[in-house]
């Protein structure tokens, strides 16, 4: 049988897709790269905002269209809350995403379950892993219905995340990338007795794989530990952090139910900068929150202009059933939220390229992951996308790199 694999949204999902490429795999069923050639279609769903849903439902129809003999199979998040809303043969919710292949054909996943897949498989072009540690969140965000979707906190045990993370370093992987709903809540489950943290989680990867780069996807700034600092003196451990700010506001903060100020997220930035030279601070911010004044969206423009973020994504405040914000008065009006939009991601956009500009002229390491047009696309560690033309077989390999120029959408370099 022929399965085609698709994911939206975050590398949480991704992650969960290639965990059901190898399901399928270990059965003998080919991964195909087009629904065209498939006899089935899963889809991993998301739905964080009503673009991420709209994209879902998009997806869906999409593989209906181009395949109209196959069964289309949708899973994920927008499929937990929404399952109605979708064409699809057979909606399977987050519960019951891991026993999805299992479901589908009727047989008991063999034990042990097959190797994971290298970086040259149709699933996945890139150089990266990301590697799932904990699913679920028990914050209280009022904007957020991905802890409704999701469930409550539940952490992977150490051991098999190391195990994973060795295995994905014998299949070919230069980088692991841990990933999760609020990977900086690892270990604290309710009810169970506590497990590390993740900081001693990352601790203990670097001293007992042979990963050659380890990247922590988001992390909530409540959850980064001043002493945690000290493990970027591992250069393994990749110089870039993703701190959702979602607002410069102090009393839009309050709203949103986030457990910290814009000073105290300052000063973490401030000390973050301090100990790790280089660092790309990345980061998520929220426009036209319910209540947000002019002068609160001002003061959140001007922090943001301030903090100099290397990368950041801007949404327009997303209304999702169900959740706190959904009820709160005062919504601000689709247009005015488009405006401030486009003002905030002006001032993200010119801080990108006052980041990238100041490694003009420097060397760096390179992980190349894709070719188009005789063109190679690839990562530094702290996070910067650069090109470089060559006809060598660069993919999957970490090469130094001189940096010579801003270009559209990164930088130029030279092997």
């Amino acid at each position: 049988m022929k399965v085609y694999l698709e994911s939206i949204g975050c590398k949480l999902n991704q992650s969960e897709i290639e965990t059901l490429a190898r399901h399928f795999a270990a059965w003998g069923h080919k991964v195909v790269s087009t629904p065209e050639e498939a006899d089935i279609c899963v889809l991993n769903s998301c739905t964080v905002t009503h673009v991420a849903a709209r994209k879902s439902r998009q997806a869906a129809r999409r593989m209906r269209r181009r395949n109209p003999a196959a069964r289309v199979v949708v899973t994920g998040c927008y499929a937990e809350l929404s399952p109605a809303e979708l064409e699809a043969d057979v909606v399977v919710g987050n519960a019951d995403k891991a026993q999805l292949a299992e479901r589908l054909l009727g047989q008991k996943l063999p034990h042990p379950p097959l190797p994971f897949l290298p970086p040259s498989s149709l699933l996945q072009s890139r150089s990266r892993a990301f590697v799932k540690i904990q699913d679920g969140c028990d914050n209280h965000c009022t904007y957020c219905i991905t802890r409704i979707a999701r469930g409550p906190q539940r952490s992977r045990p150490r051991a098999e995340v190391l195990a994973e993370v060795r295995a994905r370093v014998e299949a070919g992987y230069q980088e692991v990338v841990l990933t999760g709903v609020h990977i900086g809540a690892y270990g604290r489950d309710h009810g169970q007795a506590p497990l590390d943290s993740l900081w001693e989680l990352v601790e203990a990867i670097l001293s007992q794989t042979h990963v050659r780069r380890l990247r922590l996807s988001s992390i909530e700034p409540w959850d980064m530990r001043p002493d945690a600092l000290g493990l970027w003196d591992d250069p393994r451990l990749c110089r870039h952090l993703h701190l959702p700010l979602q607002s410069g506001s102090d009393e839009t903060l309050r709203r949103m139910g986030r457990r910290y100020t814009a000073a105290e997220f300052a000063g973490l930035a401030e000390s973050a900068r301090a100990a790790i030279p280089g660092v790309a601070i990345t980061t998520d911010t929220i426009v036209g929150f319910p209540g947000e004044t002019e002068s609160q969206f001002e003061e959140s423009l001007a922090f943001v202009k301030r903090l100099g973020f290397a990368r950041g994504h801007v949404f327009p405040y997303s209304s999702r059933p169900g959740t706190p914000a959904a009820s709160l008065p005062d919504h601000v009006p689709p247009s005015e939220k488009k405006r401030r939009a486009a003002l905030m991601r002006a001032v993200v956009q010119r801080a990108a390229i006052q980041f990238q500009e100041q490694f003009v002229g420097q060397e760096a390491q390179v992980l190349w992951e894709t070719r188009r047009n005789g063109q190679w696309r690839g990562l530094t560690d702290n996070y910067l996308r650069v090109m470089t033309k060559s006809d060598a077989q660069l993919a999957q390999s970490i090469t130094p790199v001189r940096l010579t120029a801003l270009v559209n959408g990164g930088l130029r370099g030279i092997l």
